[in-house]
Formats: C-alpha cells, sequence, structure tokens
C-alpha cells in the first residue's frame, strides 16, 4: 500500500522513471522489512513483477486482508463458536455477491473492531513463535 501510494503520488506530477521507482520500491521494503533482510540493488526492479500495481492498483491488500480474515475465523473456529461450519459454508456458497461485513454478520462479528482480528493476529504470532523455537533447537 505505502508503494503504490507513493508510486502515484509522485506520478501526478509527471513520468517516473524506472530507476526512480526502483528507489521508491527499495526505500519502502528497506523501512517495511527492516534490517533482517539485505537487498540487493536487482530487488530494486522487483516491483515490475507484480502486474496488479499497473493493471489493479491497489488490489495487492485485499491478499493481506483475506490471509488476516482466515486466520481470525480460524480462531472463531477453533473457540468453539456455535454452529462454525455452517455459517461458513454459506458463506463460501454467497461468494462475491455481499461485501464482508455482510457475509460475515451471521458470525455476529464486527470487522471495525480491533478486538475482532486479536485472534488472527495471535494465531500469526503463535506460528512466529513456534519457528522460533524450531529455529533455537
Amino acid at each position: 500500500y505505502q508503494f503504490e501510494t507513493q508510486f502515484h503520488a509522485e506520478r501526478r506530477s509527471g513520468e517516473l522513471l524506472p530507476e526512480r521507482i526502483d528507489e521508491i520500491w527499495l526505500d519502502i521494503q528497506k523501512k517495511s522489512l527492516g534490517p533482517a533482510f539485505d537487498l540487493t540493488f536487482e530487488y530494486g526492479a522487483y516491483w515490475a513483477y507484480i502486474p496488479h500495481f499497473v493493471h489493479s492498483p491497489f488490489y495487492v491488500y485485499a491478499y493481506a486482508f483475506g490471509e488476516c480474515l482466515v486466520c481470525t475465523l480460524y480462531a472463531l473456529y477453533e473457540s468453539g463458536h456455535p454452529n462454525f461450519e455452517s455459517k461458513y459454508i454459506e458463506m463460501l456458497h454467497r461468494g462475491g455477491t455481499k461485501r464482508h461485513r455482510e457475509l460475515l454478520a451471521p458470525f455476529g462479528v464486527d470487522t471495525g473492531d480491533p478486538a475482532f482480528w486479536r485472534g488472527g493476529l495471535d494465531l500469526i504470532a503463535s506460528w512466529i513463535d513456534e519457528l522460533e523455537n524450531i529455529s533455537d533447537a
């Protein structure tokens, strides 16, 4: 999102050369990933590998949203939410016919409430902890 926002903001001011787009990409990636990754000069052009930036601007966030939603729903399932399976199957049947808030209404959850997302984030955190424990072994 940050890359696309900066890219499109600068593009409104005029043509962007590939070298400048590379700089934007590397700067955002370095800020996002931190010192754990050694990003090479060649990685600067990696943005060009992702067609969504050109053909479907601001679509990439949907992947992160979907992953967080699935993890949160899984945490809801694990907590023993009543009739989870039937509600989930019904939600899948409705597919793209409704917006996410409507699809999730039968679960009685509010995606606007940060507490809703806590279960999914806790699940992801547990996976990270597990990986760290494995790597320490």
